[in-house]
């Protein structure tokens, strides 16, 4: 195998395929990116760790065509430390040598032959605008349980009806849901697929930059439970998780007493800066009354601090308290200039949603429910 690459082009491609490599992988070839370069001008590096696949297609001038296996995260490493010049790949041996400029790197040929096949991907099931896809899965990714208490909550449930998908998450403090319309390949498309939340996070950063992403959603696609994600000549797949995810739906309040429209910045700082005396796991307390919100956090003889911040209320007074980072988490996920909070009583959850304007009607496409922390009196 010989050819020649665009130093930036390498470094792209391999650290893209190889960003999510096992640590600690279970058989040691599962470190390894696998290089297939074919005469016709292109190079493919893929990476599969049985459960996340990643392959992307780049251009290079190619003298002979093969397929190597070689440490991932060491290769990621060299090319983007090489100068700025193209890089020559030969095989000699048991050895991959890599060439730039003065540079040269020697590097031992893994047995690809003890490489697992990847998965093929399904076929595109419909496209989503990329800048779409990315916000709406950040905006839900971030109430998925980070624990393995209970993996199926570490998941994002994409339930798909025609051209729309609802996106949802929780972590049994918190729930995000989002609905985003999309363009189905077939419009009576009706399924619903969990995909790990930290995958679809890692892989919407790294496709949403595209104008559009391919989806290809499992079991409705003929995918073997994976779901697949494409973007120019990045590809992905992941398998989906099994299981029954929990009926959330009655969480969300069925009716509103109280609401409030604040500034999202100036909330978010203020909940910043008053958060700073809260210990671990204790809560901010936010009281609504007409034309304000007042936070405070501390008691006794701890630290304590307090901030006010302009709101309009509609309803009666109300006193709450949240987890200042999950509430945090759901002022930033809202990504509109202000933010709606309804709330029905201080111990039933709250919803913050997204408002362009102070006076404006709410963005009901996503959805934030909060559970309040309990505080003496």
């Amino acid at each position: 195998m010989k050819f020649r690459v665009d130093r930036d082009v390498l470094a792209e491609a391999v650290t893209w395929a190889a960003k999510g490599l096992p640590a600690r992988p279970p058989v040691p070839v599962l470190a390894g990116v696998l290089i297939d370069a074919d005469p016709s001008g292109t190079i493919t590096l893929s990476a599969f760790d049985y459960e996340v696949s990643a392959r992307v297609t780049v251009a290079a001038d190619v003298s002979d065509g093969g397929q190597v296996l070689v440490l991932g995260r060491l290769l990621a490493d060299i090319s983007r430390n090489l100068p700025n010049r193209p890089i020559d790949v030969v095989t000699e041996g048991n050895k991959v040598q890599l060439t730039c400029g003065s540079s040269r790197f020697s590097l031992l040929q893994m047995p690809s032959d003890e490489y697992p096949t990847l998965p093929t991907s399904p076929e595109p099931s419909g496209t989503i605008p990329g800048d779409v896809f990315t916000q709406a899965v950040a905006q839900v990714s971030i109430a998925a349980d980070r624990s393995d208490t209970l993996p199926i909550l570490t998941g994002v449930r994409m339930e798909v009806e025609g051209d729309k998908i609802t996106l949802l998450a929780t972590d049994r403090y918190r729930l995000a849901m989002r609905e985003v319309t999309w363009n189905p390949a077939n419009t009576d498309i009706s399924t619903v697929v969990l995909v790990p939340a930290r995958t679809l996070s890692d892989t919407a950063k790294s496709l949403g930059a595209a104008a559009s992403v391919d989806l290809a959603l499992g079991y409705a696609a003929g995918g073997d439970g994976l779901v697949g994600f494409e973007a120019g000549q990045r590809r992905t797949t992941t398998r989906l998780l099994d299981g029954e995810y929990p009926k959330v739906s009655s969480i969300f309040p069925s009716s509103v007493d109280t609401t409030a429209v604040v500034e999202t910045g100036s909330l978010v700082e203020a909940v910043k800066r008053v958060s700073l005396v809260a210990e671990r796991n204790t809560p901010v307390r936010l009281r609504f009354i007409d034309g304000q919100v007042g936070i405070d956090a501390g008691a006794g003889d701890d630290a304590q601090a307090s901030e006010a911040v302009e709101a309009t209320l509609t309803g009666p007074e109300i006193e709450i308290a949240f987890n200042p980072h999950y509430l945090l988490d759901g002022l930033h996920a809202v990504g509109t200039s202000y933010t709606r909070l309804s709330f029905t009583q201080s111990s039933r959850p709250a919803v913050l949603s997204g408002q362009a304007e102070a006076d404006g009607e709410p963005d009901s496409s996503y959805r934030y429910v909060l559970m309040p922390v309990r505080f003496p009196g």
